[in-house]
């Protein structure tokens, strides 16, 4: 987040993230659900606490206090986030949010590309030139500019560097989920040198 704007935009988002209804998917106000399995949410749980010892926490942090059981984790702040955290570095796919500050736009590209995964980028600002710039400039496979996952089925999904292994979506989900071989049969007399053979 831009320095000059970090301090408030910290305290806003955590207030936010704290508001955030999380329950089962069969109660209408939910807005963030369970996590997929016990194992992943033992994962998202250790980088909570890695993260607790390299930044501060904000928000969140711990199982939502009327959820006693499932895999439930309330969405989780993080502020003042070194970029050799590895919470910063590596891909944690859970309700955990790292919040890092810079203050020149080539900052924050050289912080964003600065890691070896790229699944998704984000851009958020009111500059259109600064948009374009930003995000031509990240190394992702897929940016969003003021805007979150909203995207159109036919275009492709996935990411670059540790990020995926290609890209699925329209055309490319045919190419994504194929195995192409190539059968050679002779139809015709051919000559087969047969060397070492007299």
């Amino acid at each position: 987040m831009e320095r000059s704007v970090y301090d408030d935009f910290v305290n806003r988002y955590a207030e936010r993230a704290s508001k955030i209804v999380v329950g089962p998917p069969s109660d209408k106000a939910t807005e963030v659900g369970a996590l997929v399995h016990p194992e992943h949410y033992a994962k998202v749980l250790s980088y909570v606490e890695i993260g607790k010892t390299e930044a501060r926490l904000v928000a969140g942090g711990s199982r939502p206090a009327h959820l006693p059981e499932g895999n439930y984790l309330e969405p989780t702040v993080f502020a003042d986030v070194p970029s050799t955290a590895r919470i910063f570095q590596e891909e944690i796919f859970g309700p955990v949010v790292a919040i890092t500050p810079f203050d020149t736009e080539e900052e924050a590209i050289s912080l964003a590309n600065d890691v070896k995964y790229g699944l998704a980028g984000y851009v958020w600002t009111e500059n259109l030139g600064r948009a374009h710039r930003v995000s031509s400039s990240i190394d992702a496979g897929m940016v969003w500019v003021n805007s979150h996952n909203i995207r159109d089925l036919r275009t492709p999904f996935g990411g670059v560097k540790a990020s995926g292994v290609g890209h699925e979506g329209g055309h490319r989900s045919i190419d994504f989920y194929t195995n192409e071989q190539i059968v050679h049969v002779a139809t015709g007399d051919v000559h087969t040198p047969r060397f070492g053979a007299r």
